[in-house]
């Protein structure tokens, strides 16, 4: 098995016909699951009683022992693991079905070059996990959270509402090049998005044709886009040689492009200093919905942004009573901004 999957990585699961980040999850999957338990069977004798034996025996155990991750640390940092004390970190339902999907896709490519008959992994029954997804915020809860970054001159304030407002993802608000944005007809051209692959962050096009479009800007949008350009001169100029000519449109407080991860962070620095709830960056989409209609924003505009094919899906999700006080303050984010 080893040698095959060796293969299925190196030749198989390669750019064009796999994204980047994509390959690098198979191959940890593949390296920290797959290998550690069915690595040593051939691949033309592997029995669904192998892929079972091997889920079952990967739900009970503890990953921390198995890849020796406290073991790694340094000898005065080792605290369970690697000192006999167990920490009992399991792999969760949902990785174990990555991995188990990991290796179906290895066995039919294995069908597709004649080296097995049958694709035992897809014999075998794995469970979806459960989605638990976050309850979003609300409009006051959204109006507070950009007032925050606005008002403490937060240089990913711009971010922060294209998320919002236009239910971006991190990848694609961190991508947009500076070109994306088309002030005379007061568009986004969401083509581009960021990531963190290893090492490495890669700047590549939206992963299917489906994720490009051009979306109104409402005011709000057009209003952060001002602030923030004018922020990130007064940011250039104080950062004299230090700062870094880049294509995007948002970057860090050098020119920068701004990692994904440490996005992450800054949004959870906000959500505290804003005083709201924590919830993941992801989760703000789910808002966009609510916020164009506090906004009085068009349904047919909405519709766009939404990216929804027929409008009486947006209007489904475009009613919900606001606070006349919140839907004011936060049509105020509009207006331009004295800095």
């Amino acid at each position: 098995m080893v040698d095959y999957l060796s293969y299925w990585l190196e030749e198989v699961v390669v750019p064009p016909d796999f994204a980047p980040l994509t390959c690098s999850t198979y191959e940890t999957l593949v390296r920290l699951y797959i290998v550690p338990g069915l690595g040593k069977k051939r691949l033309d004798k592997l029995t669904v009683r192998d892929v079972r034996t091997w889920l079952n025996a990967t739900r009970k155990t503890c990953q921390c022992c198995a890849q020796g991750k406290d073991a790694r640390r340094d000898e005065k940092k080792r605290r369970c693991c690697a000192v006999g004390k167990c920490c009992q970190r399991f792999a969760s339902e949902r990785t174990i079905r990555d991995a188990w999907t990991v290796l179906r896709s290895a066995l039919s490519n294995a069908i597709r070059e004649e080296l097995i008959s049958k694709n035992v992994a897809a014999l075998v029954r794995v469970s979806k996990p459960r989605s638990r997804k976050n309850k979003p915020w609300t409009v006051e809860e959204a109006r507070q959270f950009l007032e925050s970054a606005r008002d403490s001159g937060d240089p990913l304030y711009l971010a922060y509402v294209l998320v919002l407002i236009l239910g971006l993802r991190k990848g694609e608000v961190l991508g947009a090049p500076k070109d994306a944005i088309d002030r005379d007809a007061a568009e986004l051209d969401v083509s581009w998005q960021l990531q963190r692959v290893r090492r490495e962050l890669l700047h590549r096009e939206t992963k299917t044709e489906a994720s490009d479009a051009k979306l109104p800007l409402p005011a709000i949008c057009m209003a952060a886009l001002d602030v923030h350009e004018a922020r990130q001169k007064q940011r250039k100029k104080a950062a004299g040689d230090a700062w870094t000519e880049t294509k995007f449109l948002i970057t860090t407080r050098y020119g920068t492009p701004v990692d994904p991860r440490n996005f992450n962070r800054e949004f959870v620095k906000r959500c505290r200093k804003a005083g709201v709830r924590l919830i993941k960056v992801h989760d703000t989409r789910a808002t966009c919905a609510t916020l164009l209609a506090a906004l009085d924003i068009h349904p047919r505009v909405a519709m766009r942004i939404l990216r929804h094919a027929q409008i009486d899906v947006t209007m489904e999700v475009y009613t919900q009573a606001t606070d006349e006080k919140t839907v004011e303050a936060l049509k105020r984010l509009g207006d331009a901004f004295k800095l």
